[in-house]
């Protein structure tokens, strides 16, 4: 579906996200139990997690570190006194019947992060910043498995009188969440699916998440309205699940916007709901009808004591924080002169940094370096699905070709020759050279010998180049590399093959 052009002009959107984000500790926030991904179902609980009688939670230390420490990497300011509440959610997944979360005290609140957009056709970035109202620690629930389902728990389960089912899976209750509460700053589904993003780049440069949508470790959920441009007042709210992807955001934005829009102009009511994003049918669906907000009837946990957050203690979390990606964008640009889109590649996960810094480290010129990162290096990445920190291809080895390119020692096209062998079985790019004598030709007088073979092996292009057929010179540069194996100067060779064509 694509918005008619008179309404861009005529309605606006609003929205705002929510999103949940798990945290990669060993154990759960209140109980000794495993937090890893992928077990047999029900296999990573304890009396904790089910809430049996007489049991009580403890905090993991390390769960409040990492939502300290994602709340001032998003700018927000740290309560220095906050509490648990417990919030009353009657659901089969959540075992003791409520969820243990923060209500009016949360342990950060106003915030704000900062998007970037790039224009695919011209390359240059648009900032724009989008508030955080809240940021606060809860617990997971577990997950629901209908019947029908393709997953291993379902596929266990034999009915032979065909009846329909739902199980449960307690593995992921208690896994530790961080809540995002954006403020409705976002205006399209572009600056949605970016804002995910980079919250998602934030939390792996912490370390506090993995931040993978697939397994369920970044959830957003969408709140969108549209409004008359010039209105101050917010239409009617309709929020968007089941999104697993940043694309999928981005296009249950851009589809829920043209309904909303379409339904406004017609005269339609726009319903209070909650809709979910058919990734097949490319469209939004309604799950369930909102006639209110919620009462989930929150009160002070008892049995976990209220949170305080020393300043000695903040400024010591402060300081482990990582250089940010907004940050690394920004003095990529300046220091090194790359332009907008190259240095958000770059900085788009935390490994690739890395790398690239410890290649400008050991020498290589930055913008040759970007060069064949984000182009060579990166396609083979994406066929062969690895990360760049498993390349057999050190930094040092990369800043190694880098400069016998830069020096003219090798031409680009032997370092492009060279680059599949050192991409899978690692090595020196100068032992390489020398071993199999691959340095660069740069004597004119040896250049000018090659050249007269290969005008005297085709005479016919020749005649036909000096008969006026000028685009026959890239048929000689082709035959002049082919001769020389690709070792010739390609400046010079292109300037004294230039001479002898014209003579």
């Amino acid at each position: 579906m694509t918005t008619a052009a008179p309404a861009k002009t005529k309605y606006e959107a609003v929205i705002g996200l929510e999103t949940h984000c798990q945290l990669c500790t060993e154990t759960k926030i209140f109980s000794p139990a495993s937090t890893a991904f992928g077990a047999d179902p029900n296999t990573y609980i304890d009396p904790i997690v089910l809430g049996m009688p007489g049991v009580l939670p403890v905090l993991n230390q390390r769960v409040l570190e990492y939502a300290v420490k994602a709340g001032l990497a998003l700018n927000c300011q740290i309560a220095p006194y906050s509490k648990f509440d417990r919030k009353q959610y009657f659901y089969p997944d959540l075992p003791k019947n409520y969820q243990i979360s923060q209500y009016d005290l949360p342990i950060a609140e106003h915030g704000w992060l900062e998007i970037e957009l790039i224009d695919k056709k011209t390359k240059a970035a648009t900032r724009k910043r989008i508030g955080i109202t809240r940021l606060h620690m809860e617990e997971d629930a577990g997950k629901l498995v209908h019947g029908g389902s393709a997953s291993g728990i379902a596929r266990n389960e034999t009915r032979i009188d065909g009846s329909t089912h739902s199980l449960v899976d307690y593995n992921r209750a208690g896994v530790p969440l961080i809540e995002i509460v954006s403020e409705p700053d976002i205006r399209t589904g572009q600056e949605a699916a970016e804002y995910a993003q980079e919250l998602r780049r934030i939390v792996r440069y912490l370390g506090v998440s993995d931040g993978n949508m697939q397994e369920g470790s970044l959830r957003c959920d969408v709140n969108i309205s549209v409004r008359p441009v010039g209105q101050a007042e917010f239409g009617t709210k309709v929020e968007i699940k089941n999104m697993n992807s940043f694309s999928a955001i981005q296009k249950a934005i851009e589809y829920e916007i043209e309904r909303q829009v379409k339904a406004n102009e017609a005269g339609e009511t726009i319903v209070q709901e909650t809709r979910l994003w058919d990734e097949s049918s490319q469209r939004t669906k309604s799950m369930r009808v909102k006639e209110g907000s919620s009462d989930y009837r929150y009160f002070p946990e008892p049995d976990l004591p209220p949170i305080v957050v020393s300043v000695e203690q903040k400024e010591s979390w402060l300081a482990d924080l990582p250089e940010l990606p907004a940050q690394k964008r920004t003095r990529y640009e300046t220091d090194f002169g790359l332009s907008p889109y190259d240095a958000r590649v770059l900085s788009d996960e935390r490994a690739i940094t890395e790398y690239f810094e410890a290649t400008v480290a050991a020498g290589a010129d930055p913008k040759l370096t970007s060069n064949w990162i984000t182009q060579d290096i990166a396609a083979y990445l994406n066929t062969e699905r690895l990360s760049i920190d498993a390349l057999p291809l050190t930094p040092v080895a990369l800043a190694e070709l880098v400069q016998l390119i830069e020096a003219g020692t090798i031409s680009n096209k032997i370092g492009k020759d060279l680059l599949p062998e050192l991409l899978t079985q690692g090595g020196s790019p100068k032992a390489l050279v020398e071993e199999r004598g691959l340095s660069q030709i740069s004597d004119p007088a040896e250049i000018e010998a090659m050249i007269d073979e290969v005008l005297a092996a085709h005479p016919e292009e020749l005649a036909a180049y000096r008969g006026g057929k000028k685009k026959l010179q890239g048929f000689f540069v082709g035959q002049l590399m082919k001769q020389s194996g690709g070792r010739v100067d390609p400046k010079l060779s292109n300037q004294l093959l230039s001479q002898k064509l014209n003579q």
